[in-house]
C-alpha cells in the first residue's frame, strides 16, 4: 500500500473525531498544524483522539510519512507547557526515554511531540502474577535512578512545606466535605492539622531530589522486545525538587492497581540498594537501614494517598469525571494500612474510621487487602 502524501491547496479538515467547544481556538489550532504539515510530512486528515487525562490537556495522534506523532492541546490558562518543555529537556539530558518537543506554539498551548507508542505498562500488568513483571519494574527503577541522579537544587520548584500542605488540604476540602458531605468538629480539625504537620515534617527529613510526581505504570510506555525495551516516561510536567521517597511510593502504591506487600517490599528494596550505591541516600542511617527507609516511604505514601483521594473526589464532583471516584476505596485502604502501623497516626486512623463509617479493630494486618 502506498503512503499518502501531503497535497497542496486548501487546508484539509482534521478528523471529525476532534471536537472543539471554542471555534476561535479550533481555527488557531488548524492554522498552526497546517503550517507544520510540509516540514513534518503530516497527513492532516488522519488526526484523531489519542487520549485525555485528568487535566485539561488533550492528546491527538497524527500519521506522517514515517510513522506517527503526538499533537497536544493544552490551554495556557489551565496548563503549563513551559514546565513540560523544561522537564522534557532535563529528562532527555538524564538519559530517559521521553517525548521530544518538535514544535511548541507558546501563545495557544499547542505542541507537536514524538510518539512513544500506544501501550502503557499498566495495560500489561496482572496483580495476581507480580513476579512476571520484575523486568519492567527493574527498567522503571533504572529510569527513576537516572532521573534522581541528575538532580540539581533550584532548577525545579521546591516540593516544600507549603506545597505539601496545600496538597494535603485537598483531603478535608474535597474528599471529606464534598464527597462524604461531613463537617469536622474542632477537635477533628485539630487532629488533621497536627497529623498533617507531622507527616510533612517526616517527608522533608529525607534527601531531596528531582521528583516526577506521578511516576506510575499508567505514565510508563512500553514498546519493543520485552528483554531489551526501554520504558518511555510521560506526564512529567508537574516535576519538582523534593523527597526522594515520593516516586518509589508512587510507583509501588499505585492509584489503579494494588500489589501484595511482598512484591512491594521486593521492588522497594531493589530501589533502595540502587539508590544507596549511587549515593542518593546520603551517609546517614537511611543508607544503611532499609527498615528506616521503608518507614519513610510509608509516610510519604500517606501524604500522596490523602492528596489523591482529594484530587479524585474533585475530579468526580467538579470536573465531572466520575470514573476516578471508583478508585478512592483503594486509597482509603492504603491510608488505613499506614495509619495502623504507627502510634502517631492512630488519631488519624480513628478519624478515617469515622469518615468511612467503619469501626477500628483491635489489631491490624500488616499487608494491604
Amino acid at each position: 500500500m502506498s503512503t499518502p502524501t501531503i497535497e497542496a491547496g486548501p487546508t484539509p479538515a482534521p478528523s471529525s473525531q476532534v471536537q472543539w467547544a471554542d471555534a476561535a481556538r479550533q481555527a488557531h489550532f488548524e492554522h498552526w498544524l497546517h503550517a507544520l504539515a510540509a516540514n513534518h510530512r503530516l497527513h492532516l486528515p488522519s488526526l484523531r483522539v489519542a487520549s485525555a487525562d485528568a487535566s485539561f490537556r488533550r492528546y491527538f495522534r497524527i500519521n506522517t510519512d514515517h510513522g506517527t506523532l503526538i499533537v497536544v492541546d493544552a490551554p495556557p490558562a489551565h496548563e503549563n507547557c513551559a514546565a513540560f518543555v523544561q522537564v522534557a529537556e532535563l529528562m532527555l539530558a538524564a538519559g530517559l526515554h521521553v517525548p521530544q518537543v518538535l514544535d511548541w506554539q507558546r501563545e495557544h498551548g499547542f505542541m507537536l511531540l514524538t510518539d512513544l507508542g500506544q501501550h502503557t505498562l499498566m495495560q500489561q500488568l496482572d496483580a495476581q502474577q507480580p513476579q512476571q513483571h520484575l523486568g519492567d519494574f527493574a527498567r522503571a527503577l533504572d529510569a527513576l535512578i537516572d532521573w534522581q541522579s541528575a538532580s540539581q537544587p533550584q532548577v525545579l520548584p521546591a516540593y516544600d512545606n507549603a506545597l505539601l500542605m496545600r496538597e494535603l488540604q485537598l483531603f478535608p476540602d474535597w474528599y471529606v466535605a464534598q464527597h462524604r458531605g461531613l463537617v469536622l468538629t474542632d477537635a477533628e480539625r485539630q487532629t488533621l492539622d497536627q497529623t498533617f504537620a507531622t507527616i510533612v515534617a517526616r517527608n522533608l527529613s529525607v534527601p531531596q531530589v528531582y521528583v516526577h510526581r506521578d511516576f506510575m505504570p499508567r505514565n510508563l510506555m512500553v514498546s519493543g522486545d520485552p528483554q531489551e525495551r526501554r520504558l518511555g516516561v510521560l506526564d512529567f510536567q508537574d516535576a519538582v525538587h523534593g523527597p526522594i521517597t515520593y516516586d518509589i511510593a508512587s510507583l509501588m502504591r499505585d492509584a489503579f492497581i494494588s500489589w501484595d506487600e511482598a512484591f512491594v517490599l521486593d521492588v522497594t528494596v531493589r530501589y533502595w540498594e540502587r539508590a544507596r550505591q549511587k549515593g542518593l541516600l546520603g551517609t546517614g542511617e537511611l543508607s544503611t537501614d532499609f527498615g528506616l527507609f521503608w518507614r519513610e516511604v510509608e509516610w510519604m505514601g500517606l501524604q500522596r494517598h490523602l492528596k489523591v483521594a482529594g484530587i479524585f473526589a474533585r475530579l468526580g464532583l467538579r470536573d465531572h469525571k466520575p470514573k476516578y471516584l471508583a478508585d478512592t476505596p483503594r486509597f482509603v485502604t492504603y491510608i488505613r494500612a499506614a495509619c495502623s502501623r504507627y502510634r502517631e497516626l492512630f488519631p488519624l486512623l480513628r478519624l478515617i474510621d469515622r469518615i468511612e463509617g467503619q469501626s477500628t479493630a483491635s489489631g491490624y494486618a500488616f499487608g494491604r487487602v
